[in-house]
């Protein structure tokens, strides 16, 4: 990659804002609401200001950590600095990327399904994949252009998808008479308290795209003061994007509604009142947010891929390509990136990565609880409730999931399994050699 790709100080504190809001508006409100409401029932939108409340407290340990130790690939030097060069912090940063690819997988769907919203077409089956592998590539890429390009595209897609987004959520409570049709059509014995927090599990999904600029904090101009205050912009902004679209699709559409068209629902949402024209407003804003919000992550995902690189926490192969590390890492997340796309849906895409997310915020909290907390002067009552609020959302998502969908669950301790045993294996084999080239150096 090109020298400036990652230049120190690339990243005013407005880039990194729109960096931030570009990847969880993308994921988040038009992937994730017509799945958050089939959980949470008629209360969907309360389920996102609770994922915001839980945001909150975790950016808060992130927030203390950047001041201090401000650092592209940070979430990886948050984790080895709590746990040192182990198994643990490895597997953790692991689990974090893995959630921000599986997260760029249904992005890209997302993408693929808004797209043909445009169109008359019954089976979307095969081309929602194909429309989601073809912007993965293109993000892939744009994302070698460099930071320049991607910090332009970020800017100028964040202010026009949070214009749009607000536009279509006041037309839509207007044209509905501000009522909330969601709740007056919901059937009377509601929605269970598992069942609801499993809403806020996959809705926290909507809001941990804050991680990117802990992630990028070496780019971002003067780390130690913006890269918190770039956060918290971040979650307050889309906050009120948020709040506003669950109204206004709770406002024009009943809650089967919604959860029959929980791929597209913003899309269907501005059908009642504006026909195909408010169809086509909604898509193409979607096209945008969801394309600008990939991009960003694929950036932030292979600077973390190429600092636990450099770290040595994971293996690197470049297979005979040019370049150097983190144009190779470019090519890991996106080829992963497309697989999930191909054959995983929106809602088994969207559990996975809660999943694994929530366990390594836990992971990070704990850690900096444990280990950090005087050194970065946090408070402890703050880290317990992050835990407490991440715990008691994943452990409500795990039951309904449990019984609804009980493959995912397999998949998700399936595969972090084998990733915590890879990493044992791989750091054992660096700790032996290290040890033999120490035996060897004292034998000369």
């Amino acid at each position: 990659m090109t020298p400036e790709t990652y230049k120190e100080g690339s990243l005013s504190l407005a880039g990194t804002v729109a960096m931030g809001t570009g990847v969880m508006i993308g994921a988040g409100i038009f992937a994730l609401t017509g799945q958050v409401a089939q959980y949470s029932g008629p209360a969907f939108p309360l389920a996102f200001l609770l994922a915001a409340v839980i945001s909150g407290f975790s950016a808060y340990t992130y927030i203390k950590m950047s001041d201090k130790y401000p650092s592209s690939g940070g979430i990886a030097m948050i984790l080895q600095k709590a746990y040192g060069p182990t198994t643990v912090a490895a597997a953790s940063a692991l689990l974090m990327t893995m959630s921000m690819i599986i997260n760029e997988s249904l992005v890209a769907r997302t993408f693929g399904a808004y797209s043909l919203q445009l169109f008359d077409i019954e089976n979307t089956g095969t081309l929602v994949p194909v429309l989601a592998v073809g912007l993965i590539a293109i993000a892939f890429l744009v994302n070698i252009a460099g930071n320049r390009i991607i910090g332009g595209v970020s800017k100028i897609a964040a202010v026009l998808k949070v214009g749009g987004i607000l536009i279509f959520s006041g037309a839509a409570l207007w044209a509905s008479g501000f009522s909330f049709e969601a709740a007056s059509s919901a059937t009377e014995d509601g929605t269970g308290p598992a069942s609801f927090l499993a809403g806020v599990a996959l809705a926290v999904l909507a809001f941990k795209g804050f991680t990117t600029i802990t992630n990028s904090g070496a780019e971002v101009r003067n780390p130690g003061r913006n890269v918190g205050r770039a956060i918290m912009w971040s979650l307050a902004i889309c906050l009120v994007v948020y709040m506003s679209v669950a109204f206004a699709v709770g406002s024009s559409l009943t809650l089967e509604e919604i959860v029959a068209a929980k791929d597209f629902s913003l899309a269907e949402a501005s059908r009642p009142a504006f026909g195909d024209l408010g169809v086509g407003f909604t898509v193409i804003i979607a096209i945008i947010a969801t394309a600008s919000g990939l991009l960003a992550s694929v950036f932030a995902v292979s600077r973390m891929l190429a600092m636990l690189t450099d770290m040595k926490l994971i293996p690197h192969r470049h297979f005979g390509m040019p370049g150097g590390i983190q144009k190779h890492m470019l090519v890991y997340t996106v080829v992963i990136a497309a697989i999930l796309a191909a054959f995983f849906d929106l809602g088994r895409i969207a559990s996975l990565g809660a999943i694994y997310y929530l366990v390594m915020d836990i992971i990070i909290h704990f850690g900096v609880l444990r280990h950090l907390r005087a050194d970065v002067g946090a408070r402890a009552w703050i880290l317990v409730s992050a835990i407490l609020f991440d715990a008691a959302a994943l452990g409500a998502f795990i039951f309904i999931k449990a019984t609804s969908d009980p493959a995912i669950i397999l998949i998700a301790i399936g595969s972090m399994t084998a990733i915590f045993a890879l990493e044992a294996l791989y750091l054992g084999k660096v700790r032996n050699k290290e040890v033999s080239g120490h035996e060897s150096s004292h034998a000369h």
